[in-house]
């Protein structure tokens, strides 16, 4: 049984002017990093360590998120090996005026628990 999984991370932001590209809507890589930082908050968390980002197996971007709309951020972590933890990451949109949420993005990512001098240590002990 994975002692992590009843954790869970989020954060929620209004996508803005900035955050958007000629079509309106979220950029590709600022959903990326929004992604990275909620799984390598959960990721720390999880393991009262630093963390660094070792690898994205995949990203699917489903549906556009569209200025003005909320996306929510929500990271599980779903593996936990001898140094490092795997997040499962998913965007959400919501439309504010009615509360109408669609799964947008959704994305693994592996992170490395580091010590003070940036090389691999266990997460345990």
């Amino acid at each position: 049984m994975n002692p992590y999984e009843s954790m869970i991370e989020r954060r929620t932001e209004l996508v803005f002017p900035e955050d958007a590209n000629v079509l309106g809507t979220l950029f590709g890589g600022k959903a990326v990093a929004m992604m990275d930082e909620v799984g390598a908050i959960i990721a720390m968390r999880a393991c009262r360590k630093a963390v660094v980002t070792a690898s994205i197996d995949r990203i699917d971007f489903k549906e556009p998120i569209r200025i003005g709309e909320f996306v929510e951020v929500v990271a599980r972590i779903v593996k936990v090996g001898r140094t490092s933890l795997t997040a499962q990451v998913e965007l959400w949109a919501e439309k504010p005026a009615s509360g109408n949420r669609r799964l947008s993005t959704t994305g693994s990512f592996v992170f490395v628990a580091v010590d003070e001098h940036g090389k691999p240590t266990p997460i345990r002990g």
